[in-house]
């Protein structure tokens, strides 16, 4: 007698293979009925085993740890041997996750990284010894779940990523202008302007990104590796110096061109715009060329309202005073444009070698054969 698998539990193991996870069978049925339903779901693959409780027992602990990544089913087992094979895994550094609805799963739940209790038939002790409770009682679910950590946890480092990158310029504008003598490129009201705008929109809208169409085709994050691994504080910080560098490059030309008030309004403008069009490089570690650039309404609508209020801060009268801004001819705002834009093509360049330095963040699983 097998109860058959749910519906879209065969394509949840698959996506979960696909996302460097690997799901493993404990259960309490003959190792015959286990191994069949395993492979109908494709969790007993290629050269993975199947092994009985009894079998178990007969394994020292230091060689099961050592051999506990080549089995996927485990049958006949007692609560005891959930406990062990938690263990098992945590000793090689993997990230549990352990199910159970049963007063006997209750120990295993404990001690895994994440206890998922059934909430529907799951018992009262089960839900209060785990982390979560599944409503529905679903493994779907608990993949969808993984797929909603990831994007959540996606969207966090961008916003982070964004921010620290564009203060960063702000920094390097005022620091390097002080050092090399200049008169401030920038004021107070400048300053504080972006980063109420062109800082705070893109952030908020980065935060609202879709997730990426690889999600759940990455190597799972290694939960002691830094949020800035990767290069990424390499990155904030040759970002924030280039956001920094093309600003006062715009207050220089304005200044030495034109005048002081305007390399300053050509500055203010510069060091928006370019925080606004830099967002859109921070979307995807690929290049621009290959993401979906209108996929996030708000980020499209984050740069055209920035872009909106930024002009007009500097174009309109009496708010230009304000501001100390001087209207810019069509000269100057080419040069602005032509400034605004760069990022684009630097941050291209700068992914194309980070891709070869730290390899694409897709990769594949070998082949198996059932």
């Amino acid at each position: 007698m097998i109860d058959p698998p749910r519906e879209g539990v065969k394509e949840a193991v698959e996506t979960c293979r696909k996302a460097g996870i690997k799901t493993v069978m404990i259960t309490g049925d003959h190792i015959a009925t286990a191994k069949a339903i395993a492979k109908e779901l494709g969790i007993l693959k290629g050269t993975d085993s199947a092994i009985t409780g009894e079998e178990l027992d007969k394994i020292p602990d230091e060689k099961f740890e050592k051999e506990v990544m080549n089995y996927s089913v485990f049958a006949r087992v007692s609560p005891e041997h959930k406990v062990k094979i938690v263990k098992a895994f945590q000793a090689n550094g993997k990230v549990v996750a352990m199910t159970g609805d049963g007063i006997n799963d209750a120990p295993a739940l404990k001690m895994a990284d994440i206890g998922v209790a059934m909430g529907k038939g799951g018992t009262d002790v089960a839900k209060n010894a785990a982390d979560m409770i599944l409503a529905d009682d679903n493994f779907v679910t608990i993949v969808e779940a993984v797929k909603t950590g990831r994007h959540i946890f996606d969207n966090i480092k961008k916003a982070i990523h964004f921010l620290l990158a564009t203060n960063v310029g702000e920094i390097v504008v005022i620091f390097i202008g002080l050092l090399l003598g200049m008169e401030s490129p920038l004021l107070a009201i400048h300053l504080l302007w972006i980063n109420l705008v062109t800082d705070s929109l893109p952030a908020i809208a980065l935060g609202l990104e879709p997730p990426q169409a690889d999600i759940m085709s990455r190597k799972p994050e290694n939960p002691k590796k830094s949020l800035f691994a990767d290069g990424l504080w390499e990155k904030i910080f040759l970002e924030g110096c280039m956001i920094g560098m093309l600003t006062l490059l715009a207050f220089t030309i304005g200044n030495k061109l034109y005048s002081l008030e305007i390399g300053r309004t050509m500055a203010f403008i510069s060091l928006s715009m370019l925080e606004l069009i830099h967002s859109f490089n921070i979307k995807s570690d690929e290049s621009i060329l290959k993401t979906r650039i209108f996929e996030n309404p708000y980020l499209i609508g984050s740069f055209i309202l920035g872009a909106i209020m930024q002009i007009g801060v500097a174009s309109i009268g009496p708010i230009a005073v304000l501001f100390d801004c001087i209207p810019l001819n069509g000269a100057q705002w080419l040069i602005v444009t032509a400034i605004s834009i760069c990022p684009i093509i630097i941050m291209e360049l700068q992914k194309k070698v980070n891709e070869v330095r730290f390899g694409k963040r897709i990769y594949t699983f070998p082949k198996t054969v059932r």
